[in-house]
């Protein structure tokens, strides 16, 4: 493979020029990707257009039958596909097999949720005037649906918008990451294979200046759904005027342990919600308070486990985590590190980087203004605070601007109750760690953690128009 084209109206298409693209772990040039313009995007858009009235009226069963045939191909070809994530992403080899799997899911979730669009009957003899009339509710696509997805989950990230967008009977025209478009692009030609109408999908890679811009302000384009930096999402509401928009965005997810906790048991869930994918997850742990009554045995643990993961490969099967997807976040992740000690947290262990590569950093006695506590630091840091009491703990997590996900350990059901309630967030996970998903539940955050929810019939949701009839049987 020495290139790959655009991808636009059911066809490859050469474009204007390229760039190349690397290995984050090695750096080698892996192949040369469209670096596409605003002409390129414009007509993506017109593809999509032309198709969105064929998409329209497609019945359920044969959105559904796509969907169907695109997941069993893509599990044909699923160790191919995990290899690709590993060499244009860095993400491990086990991690990337995992992703595959809940890709296939979410497609075949989305071929499921096809079959269930349903409007509703309406009482409207229930209001003075409205006898001898009855009402229903049907859905409609919107038409064509700008997708913007992010490096970390390049497969399954793009299933979350595009299964939806199909199931629901629109056209898409995706603009992937730069640095991961090759599983893009598989997906783009696996969906060919299974029966997509030409135009249907369509997938420009380039700069956001130069493409992203024009799908955000183009009027044919009728939602954006954006995975992605709360810097970026701002700005794309901002620009997308009275078009629908999703904004999947920052988190620094927090975990709380109560006193109760059995701390030998949760440990390595823990490490690998902190850890997972280099800690460049949108709901990674990032933040753990731990009440101080089993504070010194579970940072002994935590520490002592962390430091048995290992670096290296993400084609090797024994590698737990490799390179961060480019230097300068590695660069980037050292001085937040620095800088939170320097200001009075211990470096428990890790805190070195060599390349693209950082090892796995556990802080501790973190203060909450420090860059490792209240920004996202997509890397893999973790920091650990002693707590003295749950509502203490609570006050912690919540003292952020993000708010996607938390989670809490507690045998105390009141406890947990009681923490579900007062957490400020999108999501709470009771006796699990915030990091976890699975892909047909409702994903989405409060403050600057994001606009909607994600989860394939909550996506479906904003990808229609709802409609009104109602017939007059007295006339």
């Amino acid at each position: 493979m020495t290139h790959k084209h655009l991808w636009i109206g059911g066809q490859a298409v050469e474009a204007k020029a390229y760039r190349p693209l690397h290995s984050p772990y090695s750096g080698e040039q892996l192949v040369l990707i469209p670096d596409g313009d605003a002409d390129e995007m414009d007509r993506a858009i017109a593809a999509a257009e032309q198709a969105a009235p064929e998409m329209a009226r497609m019945p359920a069963h044969r959105r559904a039958a796509i969907l169907e045939r695109l997941a069993a191909r893509l599990s044909e070809r699923a160790e191919e596909a995990a290899v690709l994530l590993a060499r244009e992403a860095a993400k491990p080899i086990a991690v990337a097999r995992l992703e595959v799997a809940r890709t296939i899911e979410t497609y075949k979730f989305s071929a499921e949720e096809a079959k269930r669009i349903h409007g509703e009957t309406l009482a409207l003899d229930a209001a003075p005037g409205g006898e001898g009339r009855f009402g229903y509710t049907i859905y409609e696509p919107l038409g064509v649906i700008g997708a913007i997805t992010p490096f970390n989950f390049p497969l399954n990230l793009v299933a979350h918008k595009v299964g939806p967008a199909i199931a629901t009977g629109n056209a898409v025209v995706l603009k992937p990451a730069t640095q991961t478009p090759l599983s893009a692009y598989l997906i783009a030609e696996l969906l060919h294979e299974a029966g997509l109408p030409a135009g249907a999908l369509n997938i420009v890679t380039g700069r956001g200046g130069a493409v992203g811009e024009q799908l955000v302000t183009d009027p044919r384009v009728k939602k954006v759904t954006f995975t992605g930096s709360p810097e970026v999402g701002a700005a794309i509401r901002a620009k997308a005027g009275l078009k629908r928009v999703t904004l999947e965005l920052g988190s620094n997810s927090a975990l709380i342990i109560d006193r109760n906790a059995a701390v030998d048991r949760i440990v390595d869930r823990c490490i690998t919600g902190a850890f997972s994918f280099q800690g460049q997850v949108c709901i990674s742990l990032q933040r753990i308070y731990v009440h101080e009554a089993v504070y010194e045995p579970f940072v002994r643990l935590f520490v002592e486990r962390t430091q048995r993961l290992r670096l290296g490969d993400p084609l090797e099967e024994s590698t737990d985590i490799s390179a961060l997807i480019t230097e300068r976040d590695a660069i980037r992740t050292v001085e937040w590190i620095r800088e939170a000690e320097a200001s009075g947290a211990t470096i428990a262990c890790g805190g070195g980087r060599t390349g693209s590569l950082v090892q796995p950093t556990v802080l501790l006695d973190v203060d909450a203004s420090m860059k490792v506590s209240c920004q996202e630091v997509f890397a893999p840091i973790v920091h650990i605070n002693r707590v003295k009491n749950i509502d203490e703990a609570i006050a912690a997590v919540n003292d952020s601007r993000f708010g996607l996900q938390a989670g809490i350990y507690t045998n105390d059901i009141e406890t947990a109750m009681d923490a579900a309630s007062r957490l400020h967030v999108g999501g709470v996970m009771i006796n699990d760690i915030p990091t976890f998903r699975v892909d047909q539940m409702p994903y989405g955050g409060v403050k600057e953690s994001g606009i909607g929810r994600e989860g394939i019939r909550f996506a479906m949701q904003d990808m229609m128009e709802l409609k009104l009839v109602v017939i007059n049987r007295q006339r």
